[in-house]
């Protein structure tokens, strides 16, 4: 306990001295401007769904917009959400039909950013050309747009048949499985795989996976607890509508990415840290 205790002081004094704060807000700002093309990659991948007739479109949309934000304190999601379910339905899903290339460049810029961010926390220099670190970043968002997409699929789908598999057998009392769980543990699959895909494969160097765990359990605790203290604040602090005005939604989303993005990046410099006093100890004992 003592190392992880080291490596998280080591790790967080490395990020205030390091320019920590400064690749936190440049993921956040490239995130914030992404979120909206990386939605409407989902919602145009699910309307493709649709018209197959997998599913109806606005199910479909509601669905994967919960995937999307359902990490979010309500209070910040609900103006994005419904700013981009305005666009959706002002669109009718021609969006992406006209400017594919421009969506998945968009989108991808997030995922790039996150790239330099994380590999500047591994202290790792990317190896590879230009054109394939943007296309891994390209890949990544066709890649989370499909995991949404199908995540969204199973949360409509999933609770159907769990209903049905309830009224045949009510004795294996399936009626406590709500769409609300599904839906939780559909973000929470969604978050985790993203959060090991992130650390595996967007840097350049890779790490086996039990180099990167510790970082990611960081992340997903860390967030989980500035969620729900940003939510309390601005549920009982409303200090950005005063100041902001009509503002406040997007200041507020803006602030609270940018927390998400510091946490990030610490359990890079978390993961780096515990390498380094990993390899000193390997070396003291041969």
């Amino acid at each position: 306990m003592q190392i992880f205790a080291t490596a998280l002081w080591d790790a967080l004094g490395r990020f205030l001295n390091k320019g920590g704060t400064v690749r936190a807000s440049h993921v956040a700002l490239s995130m914030m401007l992404a979120i909206f093309p990386f939605c409407l990659l989902a919602l145009s991948l699910a309307g493709v769904i649709s018209r197959i007739g997998l599913t109806g479109s606005e199910t479909e949309l509601g669905d994967i917009l919960d995937l999307v934000f359902g990490s979010w304190p309500d209070t910040i999601a609900d103006p994005i959400e419904g700013e981009v379910r305005a666009v959706m339905e002002t669109s009718g899903g021609s969006t992406i039909t006209l400017g594919a290339v421009l969506t998945i460049l968009f989108a991808s810029n997030g995922f790039d950013a996150v790239r330099i961010a994380v590999s500047e926390a591994y202290h790792d220099r990317d190896p590879r050309p230009l054109w394939k670190r943007r296309l891994i970043a390209a890949g990544f968002a066709l890649g989370g747009a499909a995991l949404v997409t199908v995540s969204g699929l199973f949360g409509v789908v999933l609770p159907a048949y769990v209903h049905l598999a309830a009224e045949y057998a009510p004795i294996l009392h399936l009626d406590i499985v709500t769409h609300e769980t599904v839906v939780f543990w559909l973000t929470s699959f969604v978050l985790l795989v993203g959060l090991v895909a992130v650390h595996k494969w967007l840097p350049g160097v890779k790490r086996p996976v039990r180099a990167i765990l510790p970082g990611v359990v960081l992340t997903v605790v860390l967030w989980v607890l500035i969620a729900y203290g940003f939510d309390y604040y601005v549920r009982n602090f409303p200090t950005y509508s005063v100041t902001y005005a009509g503002l406040a939604g997007v200041i507020a989303a803006l602030v609270f990415m940018y927390l998400m993005s510091a946490v990030l990046v610490l359990g890079a410099e978390y993961n780096a840290r515990l390498g380094e006093i990993a390899q000193a100890r390997k070396a003291l004992h041969l």
